[in-house]
């Protein structure tokens, strides 16, 4: 079956509304009665698809209770559910992942992570987790480290043999000094305890293979049962989108380089083991 075309932010967008009407306890039937309108129009918004006026959005999102903050982000969805490609900016200076890409991760089936510079946020431990944020330049407040913490541990619950995992790491993940030397051996032991995982495949590019293919940038890809892939690229406080096809070519062309250059799986988990001694 060929797969659907179907954007992040549509699919994102048609996610949001679709909990807004769950939260009402009503209906997609009852909801629509209550506007006065088909009911196919009101699934063909959860999908995604949009089909409304942007005033018959705001009445549907009024009616459901949605807070002003979610309202404004649904709305923004809307006018840019129609493009291929979607820039994220966190919200309010938050140090947690883009909720965006939390929504397209439970979507996906497969996940490739290319990390340069640090242990990919899907296998960091809280130290690990809370040393990163504290050198953030967005970290003013404790309390939004706290918060940071326990999204990015709960992001983790995603893991699950239904889906397979892919994390590409450079050796000098492994070796910078991240909140110290017992932090590092925890998260390193941590990261060779997930290797155990059937579903999670650890391979490490090492030092010694000098520049290489993937030394653009981290990125995550994405792979979809009924979708397209897309391509995630995080900022400093900023998510970026792409599913164009030359960009999908590229990062595609990428993996296949570093698959040729990283260790395989067993000589993965003897470098991190003689990092750890």
């Amino acid at each position: 079956m060929p797969k659907r075309t179907s954007s992040v932010v549509g699919r994102s967008f048609g996610d949001g509304v679709r909990d807004a009407i769950r939260a009402t306890g009503m209906t997609q039937r009852a909801l629509a009665e209550v506007l006065d309108w088909e009911e196919a129009k009101i699934s063909d918004l959860v999908k995604g698809k949009g089909g409304v006026t942007e005033v018959e959005l705001a009445m549907l999102l009024g009616l459901c209770g949605v807070a002003a903050k979610e309202a404004r982000r649904l709305l923004a969805l809307y006018r840019e559910s129609r493009e291929k490609g979607y820039l994220e900016f966190a919200e309010d200076g938050t140090l947690s992942p883009q909720r965006t890409l939390m929504e397209q991760e439970l979507h996906a089936n497969k996940i490739v992570v290319w990390s340069l510079n640090l242990i990919p946020g899907l296998l960091q431990i809280d130290a690990y987790i809370r040393a990163v944020c504290e050198t953030s330049v967005l970290a003013a407040k404790p309390l939004d480290v706290e918060a940071a913490i326990k999204t990015k541990v709960e992001r983790q619950a995603i893991f699950h043999r239904s889906r397979k995992f892919v994390f590409f790491i450079h050796e000098n993940a492994l070796r910078l000094p991240v909140g110290g030397a017992e932090v590092m051996k925890a998260q390193l032991l941590h990261l060779l305890t997930m290797t155990m995982r059937p579903y999670i495949t650890v391979r490490i590019v090492p030092i010694a293979v000098g520049a290489h293919i993937g030394v653009a940038g981290s990125f995550t890809r994405l792979k979809y049962e009924k979708f397209e892939p897309v391509i995630f690229v995080e900022g400093g406080r900023t998510g970026l989108f792409l599913e164009d096809k030359d960009s999908l070519a590229y990062y595609d062309a990428v993996v296949e380089g570093l698959d040729q250059l990283a260790l395989d799986e067993v000589q993965s988990r003897e470098l991190i083991t003689s990092i750890v001694s």
